[in-house]
C-alpha cells in the first residue's frame, strides 16, 4: 500500500490529533480515506512535518491579527506523505477504509 496523494489535513492542538484524508495508488479519484493519528507519533517516527515560514518581507500589524487567529498549523505535504507510508508499512492493520467522497 502507498499514498499518492493527501487530499486534506488539520491538526486538532487541543487533542494533539492529525486527522488526515488521503488516496492510495488502489483508490480511485472518487474516493478517500480518513484516520485520526496521535501527532506525537510523528516525532516518535523521526519527522519533522511543521513548514518552516519564511517571512522574508514582514508582516503588517493587520497580518499579524489574522495570523494570530489563526490556528492551523500547516504542514509540509511530502513530509507528511512520506511519515504516513512509513506509519502504514509499520502498522499495516491501521490503514482506514476507503470512503467514497
Amino acid at each position: 500500500m502507498e499514498i499518492k496523494e493527501i487530499v486534506t489535513y488539520y491538526v486538532n492542538t487541543e487533542t494533539n490529533i492529525l486527522e488526515v484524508s488521503f488516496r492510495t495508488i488502489e483508490d480511485s479519484d472518487d474516493t478517500a480515506r480518513t484516520d485520526y493519528i496521535d501527532y506525537s507519533l510523528v516525532n516518535e517516527y523521526g519527522y519533522e512535518l511543521e513548514s518552516q515560514d519564511l517571512d522574508f518581507f514582514g508582516l503588517s500589524e493587520d497580518d499579524e491579527e489574522e495570523e494570530l487567529k489563526e490556528s492551523d498549523i500547516e504542514l509540509d505535504e511530502h513530509e507528511l506523505l512520506n511519515f504516513l507510508n512509513e506509519y502504514y508499512t509499520v502498522n499495516p492493520d491501521s490503514v482506514p477504509e476507503s470512503e467514497i467522497h
